[in-house]
């Protein structure tokens, strides 16, 4: 035992024991008929646990990459469990908590997480810096995803030129959304270009190979237990009187970001602010410019209800002022506690918002 705790490292050894014993726990749950409301927060804390060891996988993968490519793989990594738990959403019928889930994610990564990681990062190092083109690139490509989501919103209402065909313009969107997508890889790598980290211990540096096993194997755990969180969801909404609308925007974006919270804090409190940054950013952009499209390419064939881009007037604005603030504060590649502590403050205000819309009674 010795000898493994110190090949893998006690944070690791944790992490892992954690993510087993959460799976664990909510699978025997699901078996014993246990109360929705116990099975929705154990398969939440469950979540969290595999992502903080996609975490460490996607970590251990950065002393072999640069600060770029490890962002863009973080990050795509990261947002895996939102994937499945949308895709099983979508085919229960929740495409209010789905399409709250991803604005929502969009919203915690650029002012929850960011914000947290420039207050811890500022209270511990003072003004941190970063990469300006890179994250010029990306409040720019924010925008882009306000407008993608505005104007179909604009277009099909009653009396506007495309009313009535919002799932045909979503779907010109989509493509117009993956097309960006693409292109905007090669210069994400490109303007965060720096040396792959150093591992603290490289006695704990992991093979390529067990960096693939151990993401391909969290990767299936977080497909499993996605299923079973959103199975829990609509009936612990429904017994916490709490609206899809909160649920999509809080709780299952934060617990859809889960890798992006512990990594992105961790590095800015490392004092690796482009690491932190690069990651969050990416993770965002992932979702506006990957994930949201995918998902409205998928609805077309899942069978159940089509997710559109046509957004409730809130949300579209909610995104329209995260983007603007986060342009404003990111746009001169540097950071302090306080411009962290504006982002989490419009988090908090954003999230009050929706505290008291209708619950679910259905």
């Amino acid at each position: 035992m010795p000898g493994i705790v110190e090949r893998i490292g006690v944070r690791t050894l944790i992490v892992s024991v954690a993510a087993l014993v959460a799976t664990g726990v909510s699978a025997l749950l699901r078996m014993t008929s246990a109360s929705d409301i116990s099975i929705f927060i154990a398969t939440a804390v469950a979540l969290a646990a595999l992502a903080s060891v996609v975490s460490e996988g996607t970590e251990q993968l950065g002393t072999r990459l640069g600060v770029g490519a490890t962002g863009v793989v973080q990050s795509a990594l990261g947002n895996l469990p939102e994937l499945f738990i949308s895709i099983f959403a979508l085919r229960a019928g929740l495409v209010a908590v789905v399409q709250t889930a991803l604005i929502g994610s969009i919203l915690a990564n650029s002012l929850l997480v960011l914000g947290l990681a420039f207050v811890i990062g500022g209270l511990r190092h003072g003004p941190q810096t970063f990469s300006r083109p890179a994250s010029r690139m990306t409040a720019m490509l924010l925008m882009l995803s306000v407008a993608s989501l505005a104007i179909p919103t604009l277009a099909t209402a009653p009396g506007a030129p495309d009313f009535g065909h919002g799932s045909s313009l979503s779907v010109v969107v989509a493509v117009v959304l993956l097309i960006v997508f693409a292109g905007s890889i090669p210069m994400t790598i490109r303007g965060s270009i720096g040396p792959a980290r150093q591992h603290p211990n490289p006695a704990q540096r992991w093979s390529l190979a067990v960096c693939m096993l151990v993401l391909a194997l969290a990767g299936l755990g977080a497909a499993l237990v996605s299923d079973w969180f959103v199975d829990a969801l609509k009936p612990a909404m429904r017994s916490l009187q709490l609206s899809a609308e909160f649920v999509g925007l809080v709780i299952v974006a934060i617990a859809g970001n889960a890798v992006e919270n512990v990594v992105g804090i961790t590095a800015a409190a490392r004092n690796e602010a482009d690491l932190a940054v690069s990651l969050i950013l990416n993770s965002s952009l992932q979702v506006a410019l990957f994930l949201i499209p995918v998902l409205v390419l998928l609805s077309m064939v899942l069978g159940g209800p089509v997710l559109t881009l046509v957004a409730p007037t809130l949300l579209i604005a909610a995104l329209g002022l995260a983007a603007i603030l986060g342009a404003l504060i990111i746009f001169d590649g540097e950071s302090n506690y306080l411009e962290g502590l504006a982002l989490v403050g419009l988090y908090v205000i954003i999230a009050a918002s929706v505290w008291f819309g209708p619950s679910v009674v259905g």
